[in-house]
């Protein structure tokens, strides 16, 4: 589900289950990958992408009403958990949105130190609005887009639920840098490798820090 790839100092996560739906299967995956990177010697940076069309396109909202409803509420605690890994990840991280990064999977991209994404094909979309859910999105996720995105353009995304192409989603400042499909994770391992040599500990305590409003909520929540 998750291949580990190292390019010299930047570790790069390939998510490859299509769409790279958000349910346990997914969450365990991620967390031993992470584990996997953490556990690495020397200088390190971290980079994740998905393949095809795909980043993540959120939650796995069929499994979760269906036959996993009964864990549905494991989910939601295990994603604010990851919210919450990638945000004070003792290393720098970037998400390479190789295609749609939607809902949940938008998150998991935001909670990244940087954003790159291809600029000829795919979104950048939380449409919470569309999906009818009453309450579509937990105080954990307010918390993590509301941590990385100015207050005007949070309410535009949620309110609106626009999809986000590349260019788009680089002059609004959602992503880095948009570029062609073949180098987003090239560039996004370039924004990444010059801070690999970074003492890890200091670098988690810094983002600690800047984030510590939406851990708070978010280990409320997990």
């Amino acid at each position: 589900m998750i291949e580990h790839e190292r390019d010299g100092d930047v570790h790069v996560l390939h998510m490859r289950a299509g769409e790279n739906r958000i349910n346990l299967e997914f969450l365990a995956a991620m967390n031993e990958a992470l584990d996997g990177v953490e556990s690495s010697e020397g200088a390190a940076a971290l980079v994740t992408t998905g393949a095809g069309k795909f980043y993540s396109n959120g939650l796995d909202l069929d499994w979760m009403g269906g036959v996993g409803r009964e864990r549905a509420g494991e989910v939601l605690a295990g994603l604010n958990a990851l919210f919450a890994r990638l945000l004070t990840f003792p290393m720098a991280t970037a998400a390479a949105l190789n295609g749609h990064a939607f809902a949940g999977g938008g998150m998991i991209a935001l909670a990244h130190d940087y954003r790159v994404m291809r600029c000829d094909r795919g979104f950048f979309c939380l449409p919470e609005i569309d999906l009818g859910m009453g309450v579509p999105l937990a105080a954990g996720m307010y918390a993590v887009i509301e941590s990385r995105l100015p207050g005007p353009l949070v309410h535009e995304m949620l309110i609106t639920g626009r999809r986000y192409g590349g260019e788009d989603a680089l002059a609004k400042g959602i992503v880095d840098a948009a570029v062609p499909e073949a180098e987003v994770v090239m560039r996004a391992a370039e924004l990444v490798r010059g801070l690999a040599a970074k003492d890890r500990a200091t670098m988690a305590a810094i983002k600690r820090g800047l984030y510590r409003s939406a851990l708070e909520v978010l280990q409320r929540d997990s």
